[in-house]
């Protein structure tokens, strides 16, 4: 049993080390992403048409960032990962993208000039609880395909929802 577990862990060793030494080149050809960066693509959630990245997760972007410097950084950055760049544009991404380097030196995608994050509780493909949180200094939204704002979900019924959020 003990020879199983190693051998499946000198296979990932493997395929880790064949990952790490493939090409480093910075071009990237249609579909494909580059290395280190993040394959984008669309889906309709809650009636909007929203970036998503290659697992269908929802991707947003933070109203206090700029064009050119996230302001998520730290635990806020925890809870809201940064997309890594370069992304790739699948399927009915439009808009226009490229890459910032953040604080700590990682290099960032972005979208229409937002730099892009995904949520960590959305904890499945197809879910957006972060659009239209007021959380870490501002409001975040889903990333649309128009690079405008989505808009947020209020629940008619009074209870749950995506709303409010807290202050993280």
């Amino acid at each position: 049993m003990l020879n199983r577990y190693l051998a499946a862990a000198l296979i990932a060793a493997a395929a880790l080390t064949a990952t790490a030494c493939g090409s480093s080149g910075s071009s990237a050809s249609a579909g494909s992403t580059p290395a280190g960066g993040t394959a984008l693509k669309t889906a309709t959630i809650s009636g909007s048409s929203v970036l998503t990245n290659a697992q269908g997760f929802t991707v947003y972007w933070f109203a206090p960032d700029t064009a050119t410097k996230s302001n998520c950084n730290g635990g806020c950055a925890t809870i809201w990962p940064p997309v890594k760049g370069p992304a790739t544009a699948g399927s009915g991404v439009t808009g226009t993208l490229g890459t910032i380097t953040r604080s700590d030196g990682t290099v960032q995608a972005t979208y229409n000039g937002h730099p892009l994050y995904t949520y960590t509780a959305d904890t499945a493909p197809g879910q957006a609880s972060g659009n239209g949180v007021n959380a870490s200094g501002g409001v975040w939204h889903e990333a649309t395909v128009s690079g405008g704002p989505a808009p947020a979900y209020i629940p008619s019924s009074g209870g749950g929802g995506y709303g409010g959020g807290g202050g993280y």
